[in-house]
């Protein structure tokens, strides 16, 4: 049975920084990426990466403060979200490919998916 377990979120001040983590259990992960919603608001794409690590997409609006990367002897992978927002206030979801192929920028590109983990910055 397929699982993805996100962990990380929590309260922060604006400015700060939160690490997530995507653990996939029941078999090996292709392209990964994060998405996160606000309420009210449809999902919206935040970062993918390959299965390699060498090819790494980010939405405009977290580019030069988040970072995204894997491990795949833990098919793990991580967001390092820097420099934290008011407007970031979301559930970050992770998903996930199990075959072969380019990151996607959109949710349909993605076969499993997270529970999500609620990231809250404050003024």
């Amino acid at each position: 049975q397929v699982q993805l377990v996100e962990s990380g979120g929590g309260l922060v001040q604006a400015g700060g920084s939160l690490r997530l983590s995507c653990a996939a259990s029941g078999r090996s992960m292709y392209a990964m990426a994060w998405f996160r919603q606000a309420p009210g608001k449809e999902r919206e794409f935040v970062a993918a990466i390959s299965w390699t690590g060498g090819s790494t997409y980010y939405a405009d609006s977290v580019k030069g403060r988040f970072a995204i990367s894997r491990d795949n002897a833990a098919n793990t992978v991580y967001l390092q979200m820097n420099s934290l927002k008011p407007e970031d206030t979301a559930v970050y979801y992770c998903g996930a490919k199990p075959t072969p192929g380019p990151p996607s920028t959109r949710d349909r590109g993605y076969d499993y998916w997270g529970q999500g983990t609620q990231v809250t910055v404050s003024s």
